[in-house]
């Protein structure tokens, strides 16, 4: 077991899923989206980035794998990025470890780099709500809908709030306020999108940037993205375990060193048989490193 405690969070490696929970001051958007699990082959890699003051650590998931990158699209400000977290110095050592761990186990479970087809990660639980400028939206599984503010414009506060079931949304799209231009979180039908700008579009939140809230209606955005009929992917189960016995344990001296594959092989074969029951955790660690000092 892996883990790192600090103050935006503590992250957690059993070599199976990285468990990301969020501090009570984490940024608004790591509140709302709350403890992620992130099973080893939704993961594109693991980086420690060390500064003056500590560093960063930083898992990069397979594009693809998880509905809230999907619905930011590179938008999410380092601070709202539910996947770094910054380190202090004394910690540096620990995030190291927590990278070795997190690659040797990617080694292991030999996962690809490349994108998915669909989403490994189920997104925010429900129910779930977020936004400012002008209103804010929720979403419970089945409806989106949006109540505004005094400070919405009078077409919309005048027709109420505006309700949208998931069977006549289209599509979702979420931009953050950029500098003077103002941003949204707009739910477009079936019957398509409104030609009306976001401060007029009953199905559109307008987006200021006057608060670190307004970045949680991209949690609102992933909710609804995860569970769009065109984009709901079910994770394939994982084969069964063969039956191993003592006998069918490997020896813990490695294949030659040019041999990749096999080593590769070798690691896997090990990882089985530790999940198997049929290696301790000491047995695992013990030959894992045998093969991984001849790499």
């Amino acid at each position: 077991m892996a883990e790192i405690i600090q103050r935006d969070g503590t992250w957690t490696f059993d070599g199976e899923t990285v468990r990301i929970v969020p501090a009570g001051k984490a940024h608004p958007v790591r509140q709302a989206l709350g403890e992620l699990a992130v099973p080893v082959q939704a993961v594109a890699g693991v980086s420690f980035e060390p500064d003056r003051k500590g560093g960063r650590l930083r898992l990069r998931l397979r594009g693809g794998a998880c509905p809230v990158l999907r619905a930011a699209d590179g938008r999410l400000k380092d601070a709202a990025d539910p996947y770094l977290l910054t380190v202090e110095k004394d910690r540096a050592g620990v995030a190291e470890y927590f990278v070795d761990e997190v690659r040797n186990a990617l080694v292991i479970e030999q996962v690809p780099s490349t994108p998915v087809d669909g989403f490994l990660l189920p997104g925010p639980a429900l129910p779930v709500s977020g936004g400012g400028g002008d209103g804010t939206a929720s979403f419970d599984g089945e409806t989106v809908r949006l109540t505004w503010n005094w400070k919405a414009e009078g077409s919309k506060t005048s027709a109420g709030p505006s309700s949208l079931p998931l069977a006549r949304i289209a599509a979702v799209r979420w931009l953050p306020a950029i500098g003077l231009e103002n941003g949204y979180l707009r739910f477009e039908p079936v019957d398509g999108p409104s030609s009306a700008p976001p401060k007029h579009d009953p199905y559109s939140l307008e987006l200021w940037g006057l608060s670190k809230k307004e970045y949680t209606a991209v949690a609102v955005a992933a909710a609804v993205l995860a569970r769009l009929p065109g984009a709901r992917a079910a994770v394939a189960a994982a084969a069964p375990a063969p039956a191993l016995t003592k006998a069918a344990v490997p020896a813990p001296d490695a294949p030659p060193a040019a041999d990749h594959d096999a080593l590769l092989r070798r690691l896997r074969e090990l990882g089985e048989l530790h999940r198997a029951g049929v290696l301790t955790d000491e047995e695992f660690s013990t030959a894992k490193q045998a093969v991984l000092r001849s790499m």
